[in-house]
């Protein structure tokens, strides 16, 4: 009897030892309190042209690839409040049926826009490439121990377009323009984003024309797009 105490009592001393030497090796969680959302982000758009004239019209698909980082700057104790401030790089395509050539006599760039009734062709469109500096007013139901919130996302994108190419194609000719006076190289527009977790709906829509200066037929040529997409974020 004697001896089944004394075994009892070992097995328990060493039980006991051998949990407080498992709870001191365990690694205790660490909750930033001070956490950013800082992201890289990925958007896909679908790109819709409009303005003046209304005979312009989005042809054939149009579409955008966005990439970048934004660094998150909370503005208050909660931290889901904050502002974004980013660097970022965009290629968009639109298809559409404004023509955009050289000027037959003369400095300047030739506008008009096309009648499928009257011109036929395959490929009508622009495509551009821009650096771009989005900057966000952030709103999301965020805490430090959760990565997956819901967020609405509302501000400014200002880009520079450092490459800009017109092309048009039709059975046997095949003509492109690249050197555009009134193409505003300097662009902003209006974005907004909600969504849950990684992802995204957004829309952009651009506050200035994609030409400065330019007419058709006698009519000022207001230029614009409509963007709407899918955005990914990742931390």
């Amino acid at each position: 009897m004697y001896r089944s105490q004394k075994w009892l009592f070992f097995v328990l001393f060493f039980s006991s030892f051998f949990l407080q030497a498992q709870e001191e090796n365990v690694i205790p969680t660490v909750i930033d309190s001070l956490y950013r959302e800082d992201q890289v982000y990925f958007s896909f758009t679908y790109n819709i042209v409009s303005g003046t004239p209304s005979e312009i019209r989005t042809s054939q698909f149009s579409g955008g690839f966005h990439t970048g980082f934004i660094r998150d700057f909370p503005i208050n104790s909660r931290r889901n409040v904050a502002l974004g401030l980013g660097l970022g790089w965009s290629i968009d395509t639109y298809g559409h049926n404004l023509y955009v050539g050289e000027a037959v006599e003369g400095e300047g760039t030739y506008f008009a826009v096309l009648d499928r009734d009257r011109v036929d062709f395959n490929t009508n469109r622009f495509t551009t490439q821009s650096i771009d500096l989005p900057i966000q007013f952030r709103w999301r139901t965020s805490t430090p121990e959760s990565y997956k919130f819901w967020r609405i996302y509302a501000g400014l994108r200002p880009g520079y377009v450092y490459y800009f190419q017109s092309k048009f194609v039709q059975d046997g000719n095949t003509y492109r323009e690249s050197d555009v006076p009134e193409f505003e190289k300097l662009r902003l527009g209006a974005t907004f984003t909600f969504g849950y977790n990684t992802f995204n709906f957004s829309l952009y829509y651009s506050l200035n024309s994609f030409f400065k200066d330019a007419t058709v037929n006698n009519e000022d040529l207001d230029l614009r797009t409509f963007q709407l997409g899918l955005t990914f974020y990742l931390l």
